[in-house]
Protein backbone atom coordinates (compact mmCIF):
# COMPACT_ATOMS: atom_id res chain seq x y z
CA UNK A 1 0.00 0.00 0.00
CA UNK A 2 1.10 3.83 -0.58
CA UNK A 3 2.35 5.93 1.72
CA UNK A 4 -1.13 7.91 2.60
CA UNK A 5 -2.88 4.44 3.07
CA UNK A 6 -0.43 2.83 5.54
CA UNK A 7 -0.89 6.21 7.48
CA UNK A 8 -5.13 5.60 7.97
CA UNK A 9 -4.96 1.69 7.92
CA UNK A 10 -2.14 -0.14 9.70
CA UNK A 11 -2.55 -1.14 13.29
CA UNK A 12 -6.20 -0.15 13.22
CA UNK A 13 -8.71 -2.90 13.30
CA UNK A 14 -8.16 -4.95 16.43
CA UNK A 15 -11.59 -5.11 17.56
CA UNK A 16 -13.01 -8.85 17.08
CA UNK A 17 -16.13 -8.43 19.09
CA UNK A 18 -17.68 -5.05 17.36
CA UNK A 19 -15.68 -4.64 13.97
CA UNK A 20 -14.67 -0.81 15.24
CA UNK A 21 -13.44 1.12 12.61
CA UNK A 22 -11.19 3.03 14.91
CA UNK A 23 -8.80 1.15 17.08
CA UNK A 24 -10.35 0.81 20.57
CA UNK A 25 -8.66 2.26 23.71
CA UNK A 26 -7.36 -0.49 26.28
CA UNK A 27 -7.02 1.39 29.28
CA UNK A 28 -6.39 -1.57 31.61
CA UNK A 29 -3.51 -2.15 33.58
CA UNK A 30 -3.56 -5.78 33.46
CA UNK A 31 -4.93 -8.71 31.80
CA UNK A 32 -6.49 -11.59 32.75
CA UNK A 33 -4.23 -15.29 31.82
CA UNK A 34 -6.33 -18.52 30.39
CA UNK A 35 -3.47 -20.21 32.47
CA UNK A 36 -0.63 -19.69 34.30
CA UNK A 37 1.55 -20.84 31.56
CA UNK A 38 -0.62 -19.26 28.86
CA UNK A 39 -2.06 -15.65 28.29
CA UNK A 40 -3.28 -13.96 24.69
CA UNK A 41 -0.31 -12.00 24.16
CA UNK A 42 -0.15 -9.45 27.09
CA UNK A 43 -0.18 -9.89 30.85
CA UNK A 44 0.51 -5.77 32.42
CA UNK A 45 0.39 -2.32 30.10
CA UNK A 46 4.07 -1.45 31.36
CA UNK A 47 4.95 -5.05 28.96
CA UNK A 48 2.77 -4.17 26.21
CA UNK A 49 -0.75 -2.99 25.47
CA UNK A 50 -2.85 -3.28 22.71
CA UNK A 51 -3.91 -0.04 21.72
CA UNK A 52 -0.10 1.21 22.06
CA UNK A 53 0.74 -2.00 19.92
CA UNK A 54 -1.28 -0.58 16.99
CA UNK A 55 0.51 2.66 17.00
CA UNK A 56 4.09 0.87 16.86
CA UNK A 57 2.84 -1.19 13.94
CA UNK A 58 2.10 1.73 12.17
CA UNK A 59 5.25 3.62 12.86
CA UNK A 60 7.16 0.33 12.02
CA UNK A 61 5.50 0.08 8.61
CA UNK A 62 5.45 4.25 7.55
CA UNK A 63 9.19 4.16 8.35
CA UNK A 64 10.76 0.74 6.54
CA UNK A 65 11.25 -1.03 9.88
CA UNK A 66 10.86 -4.17 11.52
CA UNK A 67 10.12 -3.15 15.01
CA UNK A 68 9.30 0.23 17.05
CA UNK A 69 8.26 0.77 20.18
CA UNK A 70 6.78 3.87 22.13
CA UNK A 71 7.09 5.91 25.34
CA UNK A 72 6.50 8.56 27.24
CA UNK A 73 7.88 11.46 25.55
CA UNK A 74 10.64 12.17 22.89
CA UNK A 75 13.38 12.85 25.61
CA UNK A 76 12.15 9.03 26.72
CA UNK A 77 12.89 7.27 23.19
CA UNK A 78 16.09 9.35 23.62
CA UNK A 79 17.00 8.02 27.00
CA UNK A 80 15.98 4.74 26.00
CA UNK A 81 17.91 4.79 22.64
CA UNK A 82 21.07 6.06 24.74
CA UNK A 83 20.82 2.87 27.23
CA UNK A 84 22.18 0.21 24.92
CA UNK A 85 25.62 2.15 25.75
CA UNK A 86 27.58 1.80 28.75
CA UNK A 87 30.19 3.67 30.75
CA UNK A 88 33.52 4.13 28.76
CA UNK A 89 31.52 4.39 25.05
CA UNK A 90 31.82 7.33 23.00
CA UNK A 91 29.25 9.00 20.87
CA UNK A 92 29.39 11.65 18.48
CA UNK A 93 26.85 14.20 17.97
CA UNK A 94 26.14 17.16 16.00
CA UNK A 95 26.66 20.21 17.93
CA UNK A 96 23.61 22.12 16.62
CA UNK A 97 21.41 19.74 18.48
CA UNK A 98 17.82 19.96 20.50
CA UNK A 99 18.39 21.62 23.85
CA UNK A 100 16.75 18.60 25.48
CA UNK A 101 18.88 16.42 23.31
CA UNK A 102 22.16 18.41 24.61
CA UNK A 103 21.37 18.54 27.90
CA UNK A 104 20.48 14.89 28.26
CA UNK A 105 24.20 14.07 26.49
CA UNK A 106 26.28 16.73 28.09
CA UNK A 107 24.73 17.10 31.68
CA UNK A 108 23.64 13.81 32.51
CA UNK A 109 24.64 11.29 30.64
CA UNK A 110 28.07 11.98 30.76
CA UNK A 111 27.95 12.24 34.25
CA UNK A 112 27.18 8.65 34.11
CA UNK A 113 30.11 7.79 32.14
CA UNK A 114 29.34 8.01 28.11
CA UNK A 115 31.89 10.12 26.75
CA UNK A 116 30.52 12.61 23.89
CA UNK A 117 32.38 14.62 21.20
CA UNK A 118 30.10 17.59 19.89
CA UNK A 119 31.03 18.37 16.32
CA UNK A 120 30.19 20.29 12.95
CA UNK A 121 28.86 17.24 11.30
CA UNK A 122 28.11 19.13 7.72
CA UNK A 123 31.87 18.44 7.64
CA UNK A 124 32.51 14.35 7.40
CA UNK A 125 36.14 15.22 8.26
CA UNK A 126 35.34 16.64 11.32
CA UNK A 127 33.01 13.34 11.56
CA UNK A 128 35.82 11.20 10.78
CA UNK A 129 38.44 12.62 13.13
CA UNK A 130 36.12 12.19 15.90
CA UNK A 131 36.19 8.59 15.97
CA UNK A 132 37.83 6.79 18.90
CA UNK A 133 38.63 3.20 19.33
CA UNK A 134 35.90 3.55 22.37
CA UNK A 135 33.01 5.14 19.62
CA UNK A 136 29.91 2.87 19.32
CA UNK A 137 27.59 5.34 18.34
CA UNK A 138 27.19 8.46 15.73
CA UNK A 139 23.97 10.58 16.58
CA UNK A 140 22.06 12.22 13.86
CA UNK A 141 19.78 15.18 13.40
CA UNK A 142 18.91 16.23 10.30
CA UNK A 143 18.11 19.04 9.60
CA UNK A 144 19.38 20.12 12.47
CA UNK A 145 17.57 22.27 15.53
CA UNK A 146 17.23 24.94 14.77
CA UNK A 147 19.94 25.69 12.42
CA UNK A 148 18.01 23.39 9.47
CA UNK A 149 21.67 22.16 8.78
CA UNK A 150 21.14 18.82 6.52
CA UNK A 151 23.39 15.78 7.06
CA UNK A 152 24.39 13.34 4.28
CA UNK A 153 23.07 10.24 6.43
CA UNK A 154 24.22 7.51 4.15
CA UNK A 155 27.94 9.09 4.50
CA UNK A 156 27.79 9.48 8.00
CA UNK A 157 25.85 5.80 8.70
CA UNK A 158 29.15 4.65 6.58
CA UNK A 159 31.70 6.36 8.83
CA UNK A 160 29.82 4.49 11.93
CA UNK A 161 29.98 0.95 9.98
CA UNK A 162 33.30 1.21 9.50
CA UNK A 163 34.00 2.25 12.84
CA UNK A 164 31.81 -0.98 14.32
CA UNK A 165 29.45 2.03 15.39
CA UNK A 166 25.66 2.48 15.28
CA UNK A 167 23.71 5.23 14.14
CA UNK A 168 20.89 6.72 15.21
CA UNK A 169 18.45 9.16 13.80
CA UNK A 170 16.52 11.91 15.24
CA UNK A 171 13.36 12.18 12.35
CA UNK A 172 10.97 14.85 13.96
CA UNK A 173 11.50 17.39 12.14
CA UNK A 174 10.89 15.32 9.02
CA UNK A 175 8.38 12.37 9.76
CA UNK A 176 8.47 9.26 7.67
CA UNK A 177 6.75 11.17 4.86
CA UNK A 178 9.65 13.43 3.71
CA UNK A 179 12.54 11.51 5.20
CA UNK A 180 13.29 7.67 5.61
CA UNK A 181 16.45 7.30 7.17
CA UNK A 182 17.28 3.63 7.01
CA UNK A 183 16.99 3.86 3.23
CA UNK A 184 20.11 5.17 3.89
CA UNK A 185 22.02 3.52 6.13
CA UNK A 186 20.66 4.25 9.91
CA UNK A 187 20.21 1.38 12.15
CA UNK A 188 18.04 3.07 14.62
CA UNK A 189 15.28 5.98 14.40
CA UNK A 190 14.10 8.05 17.02
CA UNK A 191 11.20 10.71 17.35
CA UNK A 192 9.31 12.72 19.36
CA UNK A 193 5.88 11.94 18.33
CA UNK A 194 4.93 15.19 20.46
CA UNK A 195 5.50 17.11 17.07
CA UNK A 196 4.55 15.80 13.55
CA UNK A 197 3.35 12.17 13.77
CA UNK A 198 0.67 13.48 16.65
CA UNK A 199 0.74 16.95 14.83
CA UNK A 200 -2.32 18.58 17.36
CA UNK A 201 0.13 19.76 20.33
CA UNK A 202 -2.10 17.51 22.55
CA UNK A 203 -0.18 14.92 23.84
CA UNK A 204 3.19 13.99 24.24
CA UNK A 205 5.03 11.03 23.24
CA UNK A 206 8.27 9.70 21.23
CA UNK A 207 9.13 5.85 19.89
CA UNK A 208 12.16 4.02 18.90
CA UNK A 209 12.53 1.99 15.71
CA UNK A 210 14.54 -0.35 14.63
CA UNK A 211 15.86 -2.58 11.64
CA UNK A 212 17.69 -4.94 13.24
CA UNK A 213 16.62 -8.08 15.44
CA UNK A 214 19.28 -7.57 18.06
CA UNK A 215 18.60 -4.04 18.56
CA UNK A 216 14.84 -4.27 18.03
CA UNK A 217 14.90 -7.66 20.86
CA UNK A 218 17.37 -5.07 23.40
CA UNK A 219 15.14 -1.90 22.95
CA UNK A 220 11.92 -3.82 23.69
CA UNK A 221 13.66 -5.27 26.80
CA UNK A 222 14.89 -1.55 27.78
CA UNK A 223 11.83 0.06 27.37
CA UNK A 224 9.86 -2.25 29.56
CA UNK A 225 12.53 -2.76 32.04
CA UNK A 226 12.64 1.24 32.59
CA UNK A 227 9.10 1.58 32.44
CA UNK A 228 9.09 4.29 29.71
CA UNK A 229 5.90 3.21 27.49
CA UNK A 230 3.21 5.80 26.46
CA UNK A 231 0.31 5.27 28.12
CA UNK A 232 -3.34 3.92 26.12
CA UNK A 233 -5.06 7.26 25.24
CA UNK A 234 -2.08 9.02 24.51
CA UNK A 235 -1.24 5.93 21.95
CA UNK A 236 -4.22 6.30 20.52
CA UNK A 237 -4.11 9.97 20.13
CA UNK A 238 -1.04 9.34 18.11
CA UNK A 239 -2.54 7.13 15.89
CA UNK A 240 -5.54 9.48 15.08
CA UNK A 241 -3.05 11.88 14.20
CA UNK A 242 -1.23 9.75 11.92
CA UNK A 243 -4.70 9.25 10.09
CA UNK A 244 -3.63 12.80 8.84
CA UNK A 245 0.14 12.66 8.19
CA UNK A 246 0.46 13.39 4.81
CA UNK A 247 -1.76 16.23 3.51
CA UNK A 248 -0.86 17.76 7.30
CA UNK A 249 3.13 18.13 6.08
CA UNK A 250 1.90 18.95 2.55
CA UNK A 251 0.21 21.45 4.47
CA UNK A 252 3.36 22.58 6.31
CA UNK A 253 5.67 22.95 3.37
CA UNK A 254 3.34 25.05 1.23
CA UNK A 255 3.06 27.59 4.15
CA UNK A 256 6.45 27.52 5.41
CA UNK A 257 7.93 27.44 1.63
CA UNK A 258 5.97 30.63 0.97
CA UNK A 259 7.23 32.50 4.23
CA UNK A 260 10.94 31.40 3.67
CA UNK A 261 10.35 32.68 0.40
CA UNK A 262 9.21 36.28 1.16
CA UNK A 263 11.53 36.20 4.62
CA UNK A 264 14.75 35.40 2.55
CA UNK A 265 13.70 38.84 0.65
CA UNK A 266 12.91 41.06 3.65
CA UNK A 267 14.99 43.56 4.54
CA UNK A 268 14.81 43.25 8.25
CA UNK A 269 15.93 39.70 8.27
CA UNK A 270 20.02 39.06 7.91
CA UNK A 271 19.25 34.99 6.96
CA UNK A 272 16.91 32.68 6.55
CA UNK A 273 17.26 28.94 7.40
CA UNK A 274 15.37 26.32 5.22
CA UNK A 275 16.42 23.82 3.11
CA UNK A 276 13.60 24.52 0.33
CA UNK A 277 15.77 27.54 -0.24
CA UNK A 278 17.91 27.17 -3.55
CA UNK A 279 21.08 29.60 -1.38
CA UNK A 280 20.77 26.76 1.51
CA UNK A 281 24.07 25.02 1.30
CA UNK A 282 22.00 21.42 2.47
CA UNK A 283 19.67 22.41 -0.19
CA UNK A 284 21.19 19.64 -3.18
CA UNK A 285 21.66 17.17 -0.55
CA UNK A 286 18.15 17.82 0.97
CA UNK A 287 16.63 16.80 -2.58
CA UNK A 288 18.78 13.43 -2.79
CA UNK A 289 17.42 12.47 0.65
CA UNK A 290 14.47 14.09 1.42
CA UNK A 291 11.23 14.04 -0.54
CA UNK A 292 9.90 16.75 0.79
CA UNK A 293 11.27 19.96 2.86
CA UNK A 294 8.85 20.37 5.51
CA UNK A 295 7.36 22.59 8.23
CA UNK A 296 10.12 24.35 9.76
CA UNK A 297 12.38 27.22 9.49
CA UNK A 298 14.79 29.68 11.34
CA UNK A 299 16.15 33.35 10.66
CA UNK A 300 18.72 35.98 11.78
CA UNK A 301 16.95 39.01 12.34
CA UNK A 302 19.03 41.79 11.79
CA UNK A 303 18.93 44.09 15.27
CA UNK A 304 19.81 41.53 17.37
CA UNK A 305 18.58 39.97 20.95
CA UNK A 306 15.98 43.02 21.02
CA UNK A 307 14.44 43.14 17.77
CA UNK A 308 14.84 39.39 18.23
CA UNK A 309 12.48 39.42 21.15
CA UNK A 310 9.99 42.34 20.23
CA UNK A 311 9.65 40.02 16.99
CA UNK A 312 8.26 37.04 18.69
CA UNK A 313 5.89 38.86 20.56
CA UNK A 314 4.18 41.00 18.19
CA UNK A 315 2.67 37.91 15.80
CA UNK A 316 -0.72 37.13 16.28
CA UNK A 317 -1.16 33.69 14.36
CA UNK A 318 2.26 32.42 15.22
CA UNK A 319 2.22 31.69 18.84
CA UNK A 320 5.10 32.19 21.05
CA UNK A 321 5.19 28.57 22.35
CA UNK A 322 7.96 25.92 22.32
CA UNK A 323 7.75 22.54 21.19
CA UNK A 324 6.66 22.42 17.09
CA UNK A 325 4.50 20.17 14.40
CA UNK A 326 1.10 21.29 15.20
CA UNK A 327 -1.38 22.56 13.05
CA UNK A 328 -0.66 26.13 14.75
CA UNK A 329 1.94 28.14 13.97
CA UNK A 330 4.34 28.79 16.05
CA UNK A 331 7.62 30.93 17.15
CA UNK A 332 10.00 31.14 19.88
CA UNK A 333 13.24 32.45 20.98
CA UNK A 334 16.55 29.71 21.16
CA UNK A 335 18.30 31.22 23.64
CA UNK A 336 16.04 31.38 26.17
CA UNK A 337 13.36 28.71 25.05
CA UNK A 338 14.12 25.59 22.90
CA UNK A 339 17.96 25.92 23.58
CA UNK A 340 18.51 27.16 26.47
CA UNK A 341 19.16 23.96 28.00
CA UNK A 342 22.55 24.54 26.52
CA UNK A 343 25.35 26.56 27.75
CA UNK A 344 25.99 29.91 26.19
CA UNK A 345 29.60 28.58 25.08
CA UNK A 346 27.58 25.75 23.49
CA UNK A 347 25.01 27.88 21.83
CA UNK A 348 27.85 29.97 19.93
CA UNK A 349 30.16 27.27 18.72
CA UNK A 350 26.90 25.78 17.21
CA UNK A 351 26.11 28.96 15.86
CA UNK A 352 23.14 29.66 17.39
CA UNK A 353 22.76 33.53 17.97
CA UNK A 354 21.14 36.01 20.10
CA UNK A 355 19.53 37.06 17.10
CA UNK A 356 17.91 33.40 16.05
CA UNK A 357 14.07 32.97 15.64
CA UNK A 358 12.61 29.42 15.24
CA UNK A 359 9.48 29.37 13.66
CA UNK A 360 7.21 26.03 12.97
CA UNK A 361 4.82 26.42 10.57
CA UNK A 362 1.26 25.01 11.05
CA UNK A 363 -1.32 24.29 7.85
CA UNK A 364 -3.02 27.80 8.04
CA UNK A 365 -3.30 29.68 4.81
CA UNK A 366 0.32 30.92 3.54
CA UNK A 367 -1.42 34.45 2.88
CA UNK A 368 -2.47 34.64 6.30
CA UNK A 369 0.75 33.68 7.76
CA UNK A 370 2.98 36.02 5.84
CA UNK A 371 0.34 39.10 6.17
CA UNK A 372 0.62 38.46 10.06
CA UNK A 373 4.97 37.88 9.91
CA UNK A 374 4.97 40.85 7.97
CA UNK A 375 2.96 42.96 10.24
CA UNK A 376 5.47 42.10 13.21
CA UNK A 377 8.55 42.88 11.63
CA UNK A 378 6.83 46.48 10.65
CA UNK A 379 5.89 46.53 14.15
Amino acid sequence: MKFETRCVHTGVYKDESYNSATTPIYPTSTFVWDAVDKNRGYDYTRSGNPTRRALEENITSLEGGIDCRCVATGMAAITTALQLFTPGDHIISGDDIYGGTFRLFHNVLSERGLEFTFVKMTDLDAVRAAVRPETKCIWIETPSNPLMNIIDMAAVAEIAKQAGAISIADNTFMSPYFQRPFEFGVDIIVHSMTKYLNGHSDVVGGCVVTRDEQLAERVNYLQNAMGMGCSPFDAWLVLRGIKTLAPRMQAHQRGATALAEMLHEHPAIERVYYPGLPSHPGHELAKKQMTGFGGMLSVDVKGGRAVAERLVTKTELFLLAESLGGTESLIEYPAEMSHASMTPAARLAAGIGENTVRISVGIEHPDDLIADMRQALEA
